[in-house]
């Protein structure tokens, strides 16, 4: 049978192309280190990576969550047991002030400090992050948890103007933290404080004044109150820290196993 020369020609053509083509592909699998470059090249393979890109982007986007909460609870934990350092601070200065056998001028030193360190505990829980952003309003991160209205009597100038609701974080499969706390009490401690520097800064105040250790006993009952709530808070934080702490040690060894999986998939076998 005699071969014309055209479709000689033509039939070369046509190998040519497809070698070419195959080289083409060879070329890009080399360069991009990936076995499949379309899903028609393994369709089965195809599925199986696409299954777990997704998975690994989910397990990532947990980890990032976790880590921005670690950083969140880390930062509220320290503000938190300063203000309890603090509290002692101020809870034994109340002690001396309720000792009888001190003078009008050693109750009358004793109100600079105290108005420092309400002062403190306003300042530190009204602190706001880096976007601006209350700690410890609840869910009303916009709104500084504590008001302090000038006008009112001494004793009743501080509310709480947040809420206690929580800002929970997604951190896994159907799992999430509260990245927050609320501060709901403290108003009470600081108008404690306030009607104690008022009944101090009176002219010959007295601790042995009925009015005055009065208002002292309220203020050290208000002090021990106050830091139990703070406390406990601090405790909730350290035991969320913990958990989210294995929940991200879990992910990673998922994430590395994701990885090896997508790597024996999809990875190009250069032999």
């Amino acid at each position: 049978m005699r071969i014309a020369t055209s479709q000689y020609q033509s039939t070369m053509n046509a190998s040519l192309q497809v070698n070419q083509e195959r080289v083409s592909q060879i070329m890009q699998q080399i360069a991009s280190n990936k076995r499949i470059l379309l899903p028609s090249d393994d369709p089965v393979d195809s599925v199986r990576l696409s299954r777990l890109e997704r998975e690994e982007s989910s397990v990532q986007q947990y980890r990032d969550n976790i880590g921005a909460l670690q950083l969140r609870l880390s930062k509220s934990e320290g503000y938190l047991s300063n203000m309890v350092g603090e509290m002692n601070e101020g809870r034994d200065l109340l002690v001396w002030a309720s000792d009888g056998s001190n003078a009008p001028d050693d109750l009358k030193a004793m109100l600079a400090p105290l108005q420092a360190l309400k002062d403190s505990l306003f300042f530190t829980a009204n602190t706001v992050d880096h976007e601006g952003n209350h700690l410890f309003s609840g869910t009303l991160t916009r709104t500084a948890p504590l008001a302090y209205d000038p006008a009112a009597a001494p004793g009743a100038r501080y509310t709480y103007a947040g809420n206690t609701n929580s800002q929970n974080v997604t951190v896994g499969s159907g799992l999430t933290q509260p990245a927050n706390e609320d501060l709901k009490g403290l108003e009470t401690l600081l108008n404690q404080l306030d009607e104690s520097i008022r009944v101090l800064s009176a002219p010959g105040a007295s601790a042995n004044d009925p009015a005055v250790r009065t208002a002292l006993a309220a203020n050290l009952k208000g002090f021990d109150t106050t830091q139990g709530l703070v406390s406990s808070k601090i405790a909730t934080m350290g035991g969320r820290q913990n958990v989210i702490r294995t929940l991200e040690a879990n992910h990673a060894n998922i994430s590395l196993s994701n990885q090896m999986a997508i790597t024996d998939i999809g990875q190009l076998d250069m032999g």
